[in-house]
C-alpha cells in the first residue's frame, strides 16, 4: 500500500484521542458510598459486566473511527499490481514493453489498444514511485533500457510506438539481466507488460528459460517481477497474409499470381469477406468477395500484367476489425528471372527423378536443375541457387560449413536418403528399415496449414495417404515434424536455419523405396519449396519484420507509398534502397493467437519472485486505485455502531416510567 499523501500519517497518534477523553470523562466522577446502594449492588454485578464491555467497544469504534478519516485523509493507493505491503521503494523500476504486432488488437470494441492500455496502466502505476525510483523502459526490439524523464509523455517516446514485429519475452529477459549485471543498480523491480501470446513465449525453450531463472536468482540484487497479463479477449480479427508470389509469363502478357492465408479468430461469426487490391497504391477497382470455410484458408488470386511490366509493388486490404496491424499484406515483383536448383545424388536413378521434380518443363518454365557430381562439390557456388537437393553421404567438414552459410542466408537444403549415417546441424540419418512382405509403411498424419505439405489454395490435400513406402532411412531429430508414419517415426522434418531452412524427407523416389516416383507429392513439395528459396535472389524480396539481415540494416532504406511504414525493420511496407525494392511484413507467427494461461506464465519464473495481474473484461486494468471512499464509508459504519451502542436500553426507559403509576395504583 501506498500514499499521495504520506505526511498526514503522522496524526495517526490522533486515534488515542477518544481514549484520552474516555479517561478524563471518568476523572469527573468521585465516588461516594451511601449505604441505601450497598443492597443494590449484588444486583447489578452481572448487568454491570455487560456494561463495561459495551463501553470497551464504543471506544473501539471511535478509535477506528478516527483511523478510518485519517487513513482516507493520506489518499491511500492499493491493487493486486500494487500489493506486497511489506515491501519497500525499488531502486529501479525496469519496464519491459511488449509492442508486438498482436498487442495492437483493441480492448472490448473499444479504440484504445492493449498497447496503449499497457503504457497508461504503468505510466499511472510508477507516477507513485518517481520521486525515489529511477524509471527505465526496454522495449523487446531493443537491447538496453532508456531512462524515462517524464512519465506523462510516455506514449510520445518512439520506442512505445506501434510495431509490427514479433516480441521474444526470454530475450527481454535475457537483456534485462544483463543491463543489471552491468549498471549494478540497487533493489529492482521489472515490470513486464505482455498479451501471452505462446509464440512470443517460447514456452518450449526450456534451456532459455532455465538460463534466465538462473541468472535473475543469482543477481547480488533484490530482483522482483511484475506482470501484467493483456489477455482480454478481442471481440472479432481476420489476418492476411501473401504465402506465395509466382509471375509466368503467358505469350505477350504476364501473370502474377498471389496465394493469400486468411485466418480468424473462432469468435467471428461472419462468413465472408472483402479483399481489396492495390498496385502502387492506386486501387484495382476489383472487390474480391471471399467465403470462409473453417478458421483458416487460403485464396489464390491471379492477375494479368503487361508484358513490358519490368516490376511494381502493391498491398492487399482487408475491412477494418479489432486489430488494423494484420489487415494489410505487401508484396513486390520483378521481371521472369531464371531460377536455378542444385541436385547431388550418389543414385544416378533417384538424382534424375529429383532433376524431373524441380523442372519438369524447363523450356516453358523459369526453372533450370544442374546436377552436381561428387568431385566437383568443392567448385560450386551455392548462393546462387534457390534450392540444394541432397542424395548423398550428410557433408562434414568445410563442405558442412559452406552449406550451412547458404542456409542461414535463406538458401532451402532438402536431404534425401543414400542408407549412410550422419548427421547435419542436428538433423541425423539412422537405419535402413524394409516393410515386412505385401505391406508398407503408411503416412497418417502431415501439416496441412503451412510448409510443402500443406493443402493447395483451394483447399485440396496432397494425397499423402495413398504413398506406399517400402523402404525407409530413420530421421533422428529434434526439429519440427511435417508428416509422420502411422507409427509415429518422422517421415519429413524441417529445421529453420536463420533466414533459410534444411529440411529431410525420410524415403526416396525409387520404385524399391516408394511411390513418391509418380510425382503427386514429390512435385509440389519440391515446388514450393524451391519458389520459397528463390525469394532471395531477385532485386523484389520478401522480407520479415524484425529479422533484417546486418547487410540489409546497414543501407539506408526510404518507404514508399502513402501506406508504408516509416522504419525499416519494425514497421511493414515498401521499402527501397538504391536499385532494391522490398515488401517488408510482419511475422507469420504473429497471426497465431494461441494464449498462454497466465498461471503458466507464472511457472516459467520458477523461484523468481512474480506478481501476476491480470486485465478484467470490464475494461482497462487499474494496477493501483485509491481508496479513501471505502475508508470514509468504514468511518461513517463505525460511527453509526457507535451511536448504537450508546443508546440506552429500552428495558430501562420503561421501568424508570412506570414505576411511580404502580406505586400510585397501590
Amino acid at each position: 500500500m501506498t500514499f499521495l499523501s504520506p505526511l498526514l500519517l503522522w496524526g495517526l497518534p490522533l486515534i488515542l484521542l477518544p481514549v484520552l477523553i474516555h479517561l478524563f470523562n471518568r476523572l469527573r466522577y468521585r465516588p461516594m458510598n451511601w449505604g441505601a446502594m450497598m443492597f443494590l449492588r449484588m444486583a447489578t454485578r452481572k448487568s454491570t459486566r455487560y456494561a463495561k464491555l459495551r463501553q470497551y467497544l464504543i471506544l473501539l469504534f471511535r478509535c477506528l473511527a478516527v483511523a478510518a478519516l485519517l487513513m482516507a485523509i493520506a489518499r491511500p493507493l492499493v491493487g493486486g499490481w500494487a500489493g506486497w505491503m511489506v515491501s519497500s521503494r525499488p531502486d529501479v523500476i525496469l519496464i519491459l514493453l511488449d509492442r508486438s504486432a498482436s498487442m495492437e488488437d483493441k480492448n472490448g470494441g473499444t479504440l484504445v489498444t492493449k498497447r496503449e492500455t499497457a503504457l497508461k496502466t504503468l505510466a499511472n502505476t510508477a507516477k507513485a514511485y518517481s520521486e525515489s525510483s529511477r524509471v527505465l523502459l526496454l522495449d523487446h526490439t531493443g537491447k538496453h533500457p532508456k531512462e524515462i524523464a517524464n512519465l506523462n509523455d510516455i506514449s510520445t517516446v518512439p520506442t512505445t510506438a506501434a510495431t509490427d514485429t514479433a516480441a521474444d519475452v526470454p530475450a527481454m529477459l535475457q537483456a534485462a539481466i544483463d543491463w543489471i549485471i552491468e549498471a549494478k543498480p540497487g533493489n529492482t523491480e521489472i515490470w513486464l507488460a505482455s498479451d501471452l501470446q505462446q509464440s512470443n513465449w517460447h514456452p518450449e525453450a526450456q534451456a532459455r528459460w532455465g538460463a534466465m531463472r538462473e541468472g535473475m536468482l543469482n543477481l547480488p540484487q533484490n530482483i522482483r517481477v511484475r506482470l501484467l497479463a493483456m489477455n482480454e479477449p478481442t471481440e472479432s480479427n481476420v489476418s492476411v497474409t501473401i504465402e506465395e508470389i509466382n509471375r509466368q509469363q503467358r505469350g505477350n502478357s504476364a501473370e502474377l499470381e498471389l496465394v493469400l492465408k486468411l485466418e480468424r479468430k473462432e469468435t467471428v461469426v461472419q462468413d465472408a469477406f472483402p479483399i481489396d487490391f492495390y498496385f502502387n497504391d492506386v486501387p484495382t477497382g476489383e472487390r474480391v468477395t471471399v467465403k470462409f470455410e473453417g478458421q483458416t484458408m487460403r485464396y489464390r488470386r491471379r492477375m494479368t500484367l503487361p508484358a513490358a511490366d519490368s516490376g511494381g509493388w502493391g498491398h492487399v486490404q482487408l475491412p477494418d476489425d479489432s486489430n488494423a496491424r494484420d489487415n494489410r499484406a505487401y508484396f513486390v515483383y520483378g521481371q521472369q528471372e531464371l531460377t536455378s536448383v542444385a541436385v547431388v545424388g550418389s543414385d544416378p536413378i533417384a538424382r534424375r527423378v529429383l532433376q524431373i521434380a524441380a523442372s519438369p518443363d524447363p523450356a516453358s518454365t523459369n526453372v533450370v536443375a544442374e546436377v552436381i557430381l561428387n568431385d566437383k562439390l568443392g567448385d560450386a557456388n551455392w548462393s546462387k541457387y534457390a534450392a540444394v537437393l541432397w542424395q548423398s553421404k550428410p557433408p562434414e567438414g568445410d563442405m558442412a560449413a559452406k552449406l550451412q552459410v547458404y542456409v542461414n542466408s535463406g538458401g532451402i537444403l532438402i536431404f534425401f536418403p543414400s542408407g549412410e549415417t550422419g548427421s547435419f546441424e542436428g538433423l541425423g540419418w539412422g537405419e535402413v528399415q524394409t516393410a515386412a512382405v505385401n505391406e508398407s509403411f503408411k503416412v497418417s498424419r502431415w501439416e496441412t496449414g503451412e510448409g510443402p505439405l500443406a493443402n493447395t489454395a483451394e483447399g485440396t490435400q496432397l494425397p499423402m495417404e495413398d504413398l506406399e513406402i517400402i523402404k525407409r532411412q530413420v530421421i533422428s531429430s529434434e526439429s519440427t515434424v511435417l508428416a509422420r508414419y502411422s507409427d509415429n517415426t518422422p517421415l519429413v522434418v524441417r529445421q529453420i536455419m536463420g533466414r533459410g531452412q534444411a529440411l529431410m524427407c525420410g524415403t526416396l523416389p525409387l520404385e524399391e523405396w516408394s511411390s513418391l516416383t509418380e510425382g503427386f507429392v514429390l512435385v509440389p513439395m519440391i515446388q514450393r519449396l524451391v519458389s520459397a528459396g528463390a525469394s532471395r535472389l531477385t532485386a523484389a524480396r520478401q522480407l520479415v519484420c524484425g529479422e533484417a539481415t546486418t547487410g540489409d540494416r546497414g543501407q539506408r532504406w526510404i518507404p514508399i507509398g502513402n501506406n508504408s511504414g516509416t522504419e525499416f525493420g519494425s514497421q511493414s511496407g515498401i521499402y527501397r534502397s538504391d536499385d532494391r525494392v522490398v515488401a517488408q511484413n510482419r511475422p507469420v507467427h504473429e497471426d497465431d493467437w494461441v494464449s498462454m494461461e497466465p498461471t503458466k506464465a507464472r511457472e516459467l519464473f520458477g523461484k523468481v519472485p512474480v506478481q501476476l495481474f491480470e486485465e478484467k473484461e470490464s475494461g482497462a486494468p487499474k494496477l493501483q486505485s485509491e481508496i479513501w471512499r471505502i475508508l470514509l464509508a468504514f468511518m461513517a459504519l463505525f460511527l453509526i455502531v457507535e451511536s448504537i451502542l450508546i443508546l440506552p436500553k429500552q428495558s430501562e426507559e420503561s421501568s424508570t416510567l412506570a414505576a411511580p403509576s404502580e406505586r400510585l395504583a397501590t
